[in-house]
């Protein structure tokens, strides 16, 4: 499992964990797109756009492997702002799954991503 140096480990004061620290050994957790309803806690809906705004930051426009990242809050971005990177050949439980950011719709969901420098830093 590729651990990604320097990526936010979780949401500063929450438990919104980002990242995983080593593999599970029965398996990666699978990736699943979830559902994001109006009525979420405003907690909830702030680690979604940090967790965002950490995945820009590191990995801009360019394809990026699974890795240490936590398939949970994969999933709340799953399917609309990351998608996989080749669809065909995609498996959602295999930590090196290559993925990457729809920046059109990533940036319509969560326009704060992309203005802040590092929000997860406060």
């Amino acid at each position: 499992m590729l651990k990604h140096r320097g990526f936010p480990g979780r949401l500063p004061g929450t438990d919104f964990q980002f990242t995983v620290r080593r593999a599970n050994p029965k398996g990666a957790t699978e990736i699943i797109r979830r559902e994001r309803y109006r009525d979420r806690r405003p907690p909830d809906r702030k680690a979604d756009w940090v967790f965002m705004s950490a995945l820009w930051h590191y990995f801009g426009d360019q394809p990026f492997e699974r890795g240490n990242l936590d398939a949970g809050r994969l999933s709340w971005l799953f399917g609309r702002e990351v998608l996989p990177y080749d669809p065909d050949t995609f498996d959602p439980t295999d930590y090196e799954a290559m993925l990457i950011i729809d920046e059109t719709a990533a940036r319509a969901s969560f326009p704060e991503a992309f203005e802040e420098a590092e929000p997860w830093e406060k």
